[in-house]
């Protein structure tokens, strides 16, 4: 029996779904949102730096100017470490029992929210003759992580007498805004002033941190007086958030095409029928690869220069779109989502078509969608 045969060189990058990641596009928009707050940026990268690619995302946002990275585990921020990003470096949901002992080793700043959490980082730094850098982290108004009001006090008190004794030191002090991308909404000024009152607290205790960031990327752009020592930016990376260039292109080739009569039932449950003779183009993307499953009759993509429907549902592999009476080649490239400027569909209207958010758009993009990071001119 012969051996298997395997191709001599891999597959051309138009034969499988991948995502394109602009490096100028990040390197742009970090620029911005420096520009508009009037401080430095820590680049959150968490979920895979928003679909970009942590270290990509990160070393990026380095050369343009970011002065931090931040992360919302410690596992991604390790990755970074072990990835040679060297720079301050930022994570902030902790368990109580976390590796405190490689935050330590690894030089990365926690974020501290409750004082069972606190007297775990300090007891690793006891045990290992280091001091933990710690950010104290508020609750502004979300009821979601940070230390509520309630609790504040005891928090401060117990890291104030931490540092003295030489077990932590204070770096930082963070907070977050619930509803940053409606800039007039009153309880913006309320999460402000939540904060301010935590630093009057935390700066009467006798600790001195060096940060205070309570702006992410909505905040940043449209909120001067949240944006403090640093302003985080995540989302804002990639793209998303007013007046910043989308980073993200997800393209997809035609692996099939049939052409079929007027009433022909596509796809599972017959969801859908054809309204008139045409060409269905097969694209090998599906809800497994982050395509969202629920979408509404506009959801489309661009192919051969043209806005094709979707037609039927989204399987978990698969898709199938309208390629018109023409039909397309096999192999045809379409464009599921870009920056939108060459009459592609966006992200936006993905998270439209679906009732969802960009967010959950682009870190849905799965492990099968290969990355690829090029700078668009």
């Amino acid at each position: 029996m012969s051996a298997l045969a395997l191709p001599a060189a891999a597959p051309a990058q138009g034969s499988a779904p991948r995502l394109v990641v602009d490096r100028a596009a990040i390197a742009a928009n970090v620029r911005r949102a420096a520009a508009v707050s009037g401080s430095p940026v820590l680049a959150v990268v968490k979920a895979d730096g928003f679909g970009a690619g942590a270290v990509t995302a990160a070393r990026t946002a380095l050369a343009a100017g970011a002065t931090w990275v931040g992360t919302a585990t410690l596992a991604e921020s390790v990755a970074l470490r072990r990835a040679g990003v060297a720079a301050p470096l930022l994570c902030w949901l902790l368990p109580v029992d976390a590796d405190w002992a490689t935050a330590l080793r690894l030089r990365i700043d926690v974020a501290i929210a409750s004082v069972p959490h606190l007297r775990a980082v300090a007891a690793a730094g006891s045990a290992a003759g280091m001091r933990a850098r710690v950010h104290l982290h508020v609750d502004t108004g979300m009821a979601r992580d940070g230390a509520a009001a309630a609790d504040l006090g005891a928090l401060v008190v117990t890291a104030a007498e931490a540092e003295a004794a030489g077990l932590i030191e204070v770096v930082g002090a963070m907070g977050h805004l619930a509803r940053a991308d409606e800039p007039g909404d009153a309880s913006n000024a309320a999460g402000i002033a939540a904060f301010r009152r935590a630093l009057g607290l935390i700066a009467a205790a006798g600790l001195r941190p060096a940060v205070r960031h309570l702006a992410a990327t909505e905040a940043a752009l449209r909120l001067p007086a949240a944006a403090f020592d640093l302003v985080r930016i995540g989302a804002g990376l990639v793209g998303i958030g007013p007046g910043l260039r989308p980073a993200l292109t997800l393209t997809a080739p035609v692996v099939l095409t049939r052409r079929v009569a007027a009433g022909t039932p596509v796809g599972y449950g017959h969801a859908a029928r054809t309204t008139s003779a045409t060409v269905l183009a097969l694209l090998p993307l599906g809800y497994a690869d982050g395509l969202p499953r629920r979408i509404d009759a506009a959801a489309g993509v661009q192919l051969a220069g043209r806005r094709c429907a979707v037609v039927g549902r989204v399987s978990m592999d698969q898709v199938v779109v309208d390629a018109g009476p023409h039909g397309v080649a096999l192999g045809a490239p379409a464009t599921v989502f870009g920056p939108g400027d060459r009459g592609e569909p966006t992200a936006a209207d993905w998270a439209r078509w679906a009732g969802t958010i960009e967010h959950d758009v682009v870190t849905g993009i799965g492990t099968r969608v290969s990355r690829v990071v090029a700078s668009r001119s």
